[in-house]
């Protein structure tokens, strides 16, 4: 498993160098936690053990939160795991690095993991209860689905154009 730390780290700084600007906490935790949910995707197994909380406005790494206050998240990524998880991370930023944190909050709210972990508490409740990993590999293997589905139909119309 990879550090969290590290992959934190690896994510501000790639955002930094892409953008231009130091990216928001909200959308640090958002942006791990589709992290974990594609490794999963692609490699069949999370990138790194620790568990969210699920937290009202998403998922939340508690540790990740003190270290993104107190500006200590200068961690360098092994090579080789910027190697092995390369298109994790690309697909994360073509897909969800420049979209506005308030919209990976939403799109968080309608991931399986989240909403189980929140059952019975009210929506601006205060939750700590942990995210399990199996469930977000629920979440995965139905975006799985649905790209695959989505590479179908893709196919299809390109044959029905001709």
């Amino acid at each position: 498993m990879t550090d969290v730390l590290k992959v934190a780290s690896y994510l501000c700084q790639r955002y930094k160098d892409t953008y231009g600007v130091q990216m928001d906490e909200m959308k640090l935790h958002k942006l791990l936690y589709f992290t974990q949910r594609e490794a999963i995707i692609q490699t069949g197994a999370p990138m790194f053990h620790e568990k969210f909380k699920a937290w009202k406005y998403g998922p939340v790494l508690p540790q990740i939160r003190k270290h993104y206050k107190d500006d200590t998240l200068h961690y360098t990524l092994d090579k080789c795991d910027v190697e092995k998880y390369k298109d994790v991370f690309d697909k994360i930023f073509e897909i969800y690095a420049k979209k506005k944190s308030w919209s990976l909050s939403t799109l968080t709210h309608c991931e399986y993991s989240w909403t189980k972990a929140r059952q019975g508490y009210d929506t601006d409740a205060h939750c700590d209860t942990d995210i399990e990993t199996d469930d977000i590999r629920v979440d995965a293997e139905r975006m799985r689905q649905r790209r695959i589905m989505l590479s179908i139909w893709d196919k299809m119309k390109k044959v029905n154009t001709k």
